[in-house]
């Protein structure tokens, strides 16, 4: 035990230290001075740019620095600096596991699957690498169109330099806000709910729902949705449990275990009736 202890400590230790030196080479990097081509470094006359010229094209500076090309823009389109945009980003990828479980369809398809392993009453089987993985592949297969507005509303602007960070998340969150009211289809008593909360009386229209009472709604409302179906797919198994204990007990076998007998009925239930085709179709459409 004592051991195990100070591994975890080790390993946090370790972890602490990589990203302490990610930031301290991102700093460097950012603070680092730029190389000027000769090109501006000669004492030529500057030459003087026409109005058209400015506004077609912006001024700006690069500089290589260790094999890298930095592009550094003059027109001051950029609200953020590149230090808060770095932290932004270690943000964002530090939250995207809740990000996923939040915001997407991996929190239905997981607790389906849950309720599917236990119900046919193998508890470790399929292991929960695999029910995550294929929860994870599905989550993809059903947002992908919700990720490609985000890509090309929010992501392929902003790298274009036609919006700012700020733009990019707005755009970014509208396709996602759109799934998760079509998925809250009667789910308007769980908003209610949060808007009474939040002291939100009057709401017009899905604009002037904010995140804060959106999200908490939506998880609320796929929770709902899961144990409604793990309910119904309880159903045959537990017929089939009933049966075998009723069985049992008229034989006056008390002492076995009627899960010990069971399983392999139910197992058998489940591939006759191609369980995981099933079920697995019955909740993508769900999404749809």
């Amino acid at each position: 035990m004592i051991e195990t202890v100070g591994r975890r400590k080790l390993l946090k230790t370790l972890v602490f230290g990589v990203l302490l030196v990610m930031m301290c080479v991102l700093t460097s990097i950012c603070r680092a001075e730029i190389k000027v081509g000769a090109s501006e470094l000669t004492d030529e006359p500057a030459v003087t740019r026409s109005n058209e010229d400015t506004d077609t094209r912006n001024d700006y500076l690069e500089g290589d620095l260790g094999g890298l090309t930095f592009r550094f823009d003059g027109d001051n389109t950029s609200s953020l600096s590149a230090t808060l945009q770095i932290l932004l980003i270690l943000t964002i990828i530090s939250l995207a596991p809740s990000i996923l479980i939040m915001l997407t369809s991996f929190t239905r398809i997981v607790i389906v699957l849950h309720f599917v392993r236990t119900a046919v009453g193998t508890q470790t089987t399929p292991p929960n690498q695999v029910l995550i993985g294929l929860a994870l592949f599905l989550t993809f297969f059903i947002m992908s169109p919700t990720l490609t507005k985000i890509y090309d509303a929010a992501i392929t602007p902003l790298n274009n330099g036609e919006i700012s960070t700020e733009e990019a998340i707005e755009k970014g969150m509208e396709p996602i806000r759109e799934f998760m009211f079509e998925q809250m289809d009667g789910g308007e008593k769980d908003l209610r709910l949060f808007l009474d909360i939040a002291g939100i009386e009057e709401v017009n229209s899905r604009a002037d729902v904010p995140n804060s009472v959106l999200i908490p709604a939506f998880i609320l409302n796929e929770l709902r949705i899961a144990f409604i179906i793990g309910f119904l797919i309880y159903i045959p198994f537990l017929i089939i449990d009933m049966v075998v204990a009723s069985t049992l007990m008229s034989m006056g076998m008390m002492m076995l275990p009627p899960t010990t007998i069971s399983m392999p009925f139910k197992i058998l239930l489940f591939v006759v009736a191609d369980g995981w085709d099933l079920i697995i179709g019955q909740v993508v459409k769900t999404f749809y």
